[in-house]
């Protein structure tokens, strides 16, 4: 599977794939006759490779070696398909739906073979058949699929074998990781990135969005335009050392603290290029862990097991005008990234955000609202729940309670800006049409980032959260509470 042929290949899958990932369009089918004949060439000396080497011992050897016969041509694909038939163990299945998303299979031909193995028919659709094995955890998959997986990503990039090796260590189920369309740092991290003040960001429009970051009296914004071409950035905010994990297709940019307990330096990550239910895949720089974006825990790789969780801080999004107006010293990431890209508003994913469908397969289970409905979620250890971004239309103040935690959500829908704040107990009360300031027993208090300012400085904790669309919010914190 290493030979340069196939790697040409998937090269080329690489290539359709990012058009698809970029324009949101459909592309034109490729000719593939003479890639398949290669193919037939290069996976025929593969085989001979394996035959001189393999143990009697190792089913599994010849289960992934018949499984790479299917990216070959078609007489030695149906020789694999009669082979995996009479073998009748669905723990082939998630190799055969990898093999319907690299090859297209046109034939049909693996899809009958699912078909007779799971009871089941969802034609060539790779996406149907994604969410059905994501709805069955029971299916297992055959011990050396880890190898295949390793073997079938690395001729994409052989930077995958970081990741995902025979053995690796994981707590999410590896036949659900899927490729995202790039490759390792294809989306790329922006690390340590320049800054620029208020009055010289001519670029930006007052109504273009932003994450706003404040710690320690340090006031960033990082443009929307710009973190939709790179989605994660590294950066030490205030003398701390902070990530943003920003999943487009989940909607959620999410503030980490990098530094841990017992660890030296902090964790640097960045994109893997790898998704898992529609959610990306971040990895650390040290290990090569790959991470849940949305839970900040390693999910596969070295640190898999170790208890880490990353601690979540506050973060905002705003209209730039809104951000500059409460914080005219802030600073503001430069368009001068170092990178070749189009920072224009919604250039990169305008398409996927304006529509209701998600872009990869993700169970949608729990109906309360539409998949891409976005909610406001609040995240402190034993009180996580969530308000559909609705709730703040017209600008809003809400007194609520999580757990035994009693707060005060200030926010507005149309700007996507919500804020979290202990309460102690205090009921507040909306002043006007601004936000930056609410009332309490007729007293003024002031909106900050980082606390709720009231009489004589007395100050209310601000908690962190974050925005997701609803399918990963649901899908991650099943068991989080939700404000109908």
């Amino acid at each position: 599977m290493k030979e340069i042929e196939l790697k040409k290949f998937m090269h080329s899958a690489v290539i359709c794939f990012l058009v698809l990932l970029y324009s949101y369009v459909a592309v034109a089918d490729r000719d593939q006759d003479i890639t398949q004949q290669k193919l037939q060439k290069n996976t025929l000396e593969n085989s001979a490779q394996d035959d001189a080497t393999q143990d009697s011992s190792t089913q599994d050897k010849q289960v992934v070696k018949q499984l790479q016969l299917l990216f070959s041509g078609t007489a030695n694909q149906d020789k694999a398909l009669n082979w995996l038939r009479e073998r009748n163990n669905p723990d082939v299945v998630a190799g055969l739906i990898k093999a319907i998303r690299f090859t297209g299979d046109k034939q049909g031909h693996i899809a009958e073979l699912l078909t007779v193995l799971t009871g089941e028919g969802h034609g060539t659709d790779w996406s149907d058949w994604m969410l059905w094995l994501q709805a069955h955890p029971e299916i297992k998959p055959f011990q050396g699929f880890s190898t295949f997986e390793s073997q079938l990503f690395a001729n994409i990039d052989p930077a995958f074998t970081g990741f995902i090796y025979p053995g690796v260590k994981h707590e999410i189920r590896m036949e659900e990781i899927v490729w995202g369309g790039v490759q390792k740092d294809g989306i790329p991290a922006l690390t340590n990135p320049t800054f620029i003040g208020a009055k010289e960001a001519k670029y930006l429009n007052d109504s273009d969005l932003v994450f706003g970051v404040e710690i320690n009296g340090d006031i960033r914004a990082y443009p929307y335009r710009i973190m939709d071409w790179h989605e994660m950035f590294n950066d030490v905010v205030g003398g701390v050392p902070v990530s943003l994990a920003y999943c487009t297709l989940c909607g959620s940019g999410i503030l980490y603290d990098g530094r841990v307990d017992g660890r030296e330096k902090p964790f640097v990550f960045g994109s893997s290029g790898f998704l898992y239910r529609s959610n990306k895949l971040m990895y650390d720089q040290q290990t090569q862990s790959l991470w849940n974006q949305f839970t900040g825990r390693p999910v596969v790789g070295k640190l898999t097991g170790s208890g880490i969780e990353l601690k979540i801080l506050p973060v905002v999004t705003a209209t730039w005008g809104q951000w500059k107006k409460q914080h005219p010293k802030t600073k503001v990431l430069s368009a001068d990234t170092g990178y070749t890209r189009d920072y224009s508003p919604g250039k990169a994913y305008s398409r996927y955000f304006n529509s209701p469908n998600l872009m990869f397969p993700a169970l949608t289970n729990d109906k309360r609202l539409n998949p891409k409905d976005k909610v406001f979620g609040l995240r402190i250890t034993g009180a996580e729940k969530a308000w559909p971004l609705i709730t703040f239309n017209g600008g809003k103040v809400i007194n609520d309670r999580v757990g035994v935690v009693d707060l005060v959500l200030i926010g507005d829908a149309e700007s996507r800006t919500v804020r979290a704040y202990r309460s102690a107990g205090k009921k507040f009360e909306q002043v006007g049409t601004s936000l930056n300031t609410v009332k309490h027993d007729g007293q003024i208090w002031q909106v900050t980032e980082s606390v709720l300012i009231g009489p004589e400085g007395f100050g209310l904790a601000r908690l962190p959260g974050h925005l997701a669309y609803w399918f990963a919010w649901s899908g991650y914190l099943d068991k989080a509470d939700f404000s109908e």
